[in-house]
């Protein structure tokens, strides 16, 4: 572990080095470009300390299997803090707080609020009924013969996911809507990479307007309704609402629709660019193409047996993990230092901000030999290269851990089991390397696209 006791003589203790760059813009461009990337670059260079300069900006940082651990830590509970991160979002739709942008006892509460809504367990007994929603919408936006724009296909299938998971509403027609909202609120709000002014831009008002009449559509109906009997299947917003019901002051009224609207800004973005990476990387590799055909033709091919269906796909769950160990959306986690502490033999002071580069050790090769190369196997119960300790945060690290990562886990393995299944699909053209985006989140730029060629079943 990097971090340290703190000294009496604080004062003396040197500040993290700052990283090369050009003058004014400093590393602008290579971060921008690939910050997973950049991010190990940097740490080969400089070790797990360090701070970079963005358009006279300077941002710190923790780089590094041992900044994975310490997020995990008590440590790193006492140190860090996430208030002035997602603080803001939970201003800007008039709430009082998101469970992204508290700490302590109150997060925990409200984890616990949300933790069996986010859990895979929430979908017992309910996998041929999401397979069969999976299907549908794929059935509806893939056309054989077409050439299709994956991540906004994705997008829409997100939507259709989420509202038979969490929420119990496929508001397609926002959709558009929802990522505008998202793209401007953690551009500006989250990660700062836009000017505040942005917010006054009609389209993002627009946007805005019309995802918050869903979640209050959202609330009134849910409000309206009779609560759910002990046997009768309950959503995320049940959960929520009979919370705020029990607690008002835990989940007071004015936090219900930013709350209701919450999956779809947590998962639209995230989910879609995960799926849309992991659409290539099959694709881009034949011979785990073929695997991955073995496997889904025989699983969906019958009624889903929910007992076995994460086990009886390992080719496809090994292209999944391995998608998003080299393609990951939480290539770092923004902080604030709750008080003064050391890491990695650098100070850093109470208040400011801190990118948690928790991701860099997906491209080190003393965890993944021949790290940049794309092999599903590293997760077989004989090399478990992923359970090394700080090695694999897909999902995050820390108390903010990703709270619906259960559940993704099988949403991911149901959406590409049943388009692997589905279509007969190419890169277009077949040579096609993926160009990343970063803002607001890392994945897939949104004009890739695959040719559907036919129906497979």
């Amino acid at each position: 572990m990097s971090t340290q006791a703190l000294p009496k003589d604080v004062e003396n203790l040197p500040l993290p080095p700052v990283v090369a760059g050009l003058p004014i813009i400093g590393s602008t461009l290579p971060m921008s470009r690939d910050p997973g990337r950049f991010f190990k670059k940097c740490y080969d260079e400089y070790g797990p300390a360090f701070r970079v300069k963005v358009f006279g900006n300077e941002i710190n940082v923790i780089a590094g299997a041992d900044a994975a651990n310490f997020v995990n830590s008590s440590e790193g509970r006492e140190n860090l803090r996430s208030k002035e991160v997602f603080g803001p979002l939970a201003e800007e739709f008039g709430a009082t707080k998101v469970l992204t942008g508290v700490d302590g006892k109150l997060h925990m509460e409200l984890r616990n609020v949300m933790r069996r809504g986010f859990s895979k367990d929430s979908l017992k007994g309910l996998y041929q009924e999401m397979v069969d929603v999976t299907k549908d919408s794929l059935m509806r936006d893939w056309k054989p013969g077409t050439e299709v724009p994956v991540v906004e296909a994705m997008q829409y299938l997100v939507i259709d996911q989420l509202g038979m998971s969490l929420t119990g509403y496929a508001p397609r027609e926002y959709v558009k809507d929802i990522r505008t909202t998202i793209l401007y609120i953690l551009n500006v709000l989250v990660t700062h990479q836009r000017p505040r002014i942005m917010l006054h831009m009609p389209e993002y008002k627009r946007a805005k307007a019309r995802m918050m009449e869903l979640a209050n559509r959202m609330v009134s109906d849910v409000l309206a309704r009779p609560e759910p009997g002990p046997d009768e299947r309950k959503t995320l917003i049940d959960d929520i609402v009979a919370a705020h019901k029990r607690d008002p002051e835990l989940i007071p009224a004015g936090d219900l629709p930013m709350l209701m609207a919450g999956p779809y800004v947590a998962g639209l973005d995230t989910v879609a660019n995960t799926t849309s990476a992991i659409v290539y990387t099959v694709l881009k590799h034949p011979e785990v193409l073929a695997r991955v055909h073995a496997e889904v033709d025989e699983v969906f091919s019958q009624p889903i047996d929910e007992a076995t269906f994460m086990d009886k796909m390992p080719s496809l769950r090994g292209a999944i993990m391995e998608t998003m160990r080299l393609y990951p959306i939480a290539v770092a986690q923004l902080r604030v230092a709750n008080k003064d502490f050391v890491f990695g033999g650098h100070l850093y002071r109470e208040g400011q901000f801190i990118y948690i580069a928790t991701a860099v050790p997906h491209l080190e090769d003393r965890f993944y030999p021949d790290a940049d190369s794309f092999d599903i196997d590293r997760f077989n119960d004989d090399r478990k290269e992923h359970i090394q300790s700080g090695a694999y945060s897909p999902y995050g690290r820390g108390p903010h851990t990703c709270a619906g990562r259960t559940q993704a886990d099988v949403l991911l393995m149901m959406t590409m089991g049943a388009l692997f299944y589905l279509f007969d699909l190419d890169l277009t053209p077949k040579d096609y390397n993926l160009k990343i985006k970063t803002a607001p989140t890392p994945g897939p730029e949104m004009n890739f696209k695959v040719k559907v060629n036919g129906l497979r079943h």
